[in-house]
């Protein structure tokens, strides 16, 4: 080999490492932090995110810092703005929105069609400062690629913790409300019957895809069916799918209404209470005992009374409009309760029954209910991060953590609305909205 090709391979590497080497550098000048919730906010902080994580926080306005040729850096002005982690949402439905239309989309649109709109309703959440969600209730095969595709940088959305549904025959989560040959045609896979029938749907599920198991314990508000919202799966079935699923490493949500159920699915051993309407004491007692998470889903109650009450409230059926009435207008007290009695929240909203891109309307209601703002904000970040098993990444800011971070033209601690305007929203150093 002469010389020359000698000298062309060693400065085709000295190119490669360069390449390799060049970081994204994000400088953000930040008037006010709030580094964690529950701390004070810091006055006058820089905050570098190299290529997505956050790689120093320092006191001042700083330049960043030394940067090479090849890196790639910028200076983003927040000065006037407040600093806080992005927020997350632990119950939503990215592929539809309670409406009139329901029964003629779900006959109308194609596995794709729904694949495109839940695209679209992931980049709204992004947009209204979610940097991560849960999504509790979807086509599996949909939803997973969705997630995928958004970790791969194919599409624009939040990061997304999906789940598989796991639910007994006839009860909340199963189809209805469809000619008998059309339920038989939708019927999920991961429908069961016994604990030994749910422990093969539980294990299916995550062979699948779930991150997640998301089950349903009661009945449920928006079931075509009035079934009622009492407990519907049996105690051996839930032991059967919990421990299955930690078995094999994935949490277990419980959508639950009534006490009993609620209560059942605590003694199983879930890791969060989905809604958790007619929480009693002893649900409350379990759920401090286990460190379980309540999210309460206040607007989808609050949406769902406002559906059955309005004009246009006849697209829902007779037993529909009665349960939404009856729950949706329960559940801020009962949710005052669990507050007041010291139960871990995490932020959900079940966006999907209302409309994504609202998600923060959920923080006023709970303000309303008499949560703190300091507590509101605890539950949309480090305690969402916790039920997720993610607090090494998400839920502060910390050197280390991804850089989600969100900007505000107020302090959310003292005005808890201004959540319901995000002006600037960053998520792992990437900057979606400023």
């Amino acid at each position: 080999m002469s010389n020359y090709h000698i000298a062309a391979l060693a400065f085709s590497a000295l190119a490669v490492t360069a390449q390799v080497d060049a970081a994204d550098i994000k400088v953000i000048h930040a008037g006010t932090l709030l580094t964690l919730a529950g701390e004070s906010p810091l006055t006058e902080r820089t905050l570098v995110i190299t290529d997505g994580v956050i790689s120093s926080i320092e006191k001042g306005y700083v330049s960043g810092p030394n940067a090479s040729e090849q890196d790639t850096v910028e200076v983003i002005d927040l000065k006037d703005r407040f600093v806080m982690s992005g927020l997350m949402d632990m119950h939503v439905h990215l592929q539809g929105e309670l409406g009139p239309k329901n029964d003629s989309e779900a006959l109308r649109m194609s596995d794709a069609d729904v694949a495109m709109r839940s695209a679209y309703f992931a980049k709204k959440t992004l947009l209204a400062g979610f940097t991560t969600v849960r999504d509790l209730g979807a086509k599996p095969e949909q939803i997973y690629a969705l997630r995928d595709g958004i970790n791969k940088g194919w599409v624009d959305g939040p990061r997304i913790i999906a789940s598989g549904g796991v639910s007994v025959t006839g009860g909340h989560g199963d189809v209805d409300g469809m000619s008998p040959d059309l339920m038989d045609r939708y019927t999920s896979k991961t429908i069961c019957d016994g604990p030994y029938d749910c422990r093969r749907a539980t294990r299916r599920a995550i062979k699948f895809g779930a991150d997640v198991i998301k089950i349903t314990s009661t009945g449920g508000v928006l079931s075509d069916t009035n079934t009622g919202t009492g407990q519907q799966m049996d105690d051996d079935e839930l032991i059967e799918v919990v421990q299955t699923a930690h078995a094999l490493g994935r949490k277990v949500a419980s959508h639950a209404h009534a006490a009993q159920g609620i209560n059942a699915a605590l003694r199983a051993g879930v890791d969060s209470i989905e809604h958790g309407s007619y929480a009693d004491k002893e649900s409350i007692k379990l759920m401090k005992k286990s460190g379980a998470f309540l999210v309460p889903t206040l607007l989808a109650g609050d949406t769902v009374v406002k559906m059955a009450n309005a004009a246009g409230g006849d697209f829902m059926s007779p037993a529909i409009k009665a349960k939404a009435i009856r729950v949706g207008g329960d559940m801020m007290k009962n949710f005052s309760a669990a507050y007041n009695a010291g139960v871990n929240i995490a932020y959900g909203t079940d966006s999907g029954v209302s409309h994504h891109g609202d998600n923060a309307k959920e923080a006023v209601l709970m303000s309303q209910a008499g949560m703190s703002n300091e507590d509101i904000l605890k539950s949309a970040t480090i305690n969402a991060a916790k039920l997720i098993d993610m607090t090494d990444k998400l839920g502060s800011l910390e050197v280390g953590k991804y850089g989600d971070i969100i900007a505000l033209s107020a302090s959310p601690l003292t005005q808890i609305d201004t959540l319901l305007n995000v002006p600037f929203v960053m998520k792992a150093g990437v900057i979606y909205k400023r």
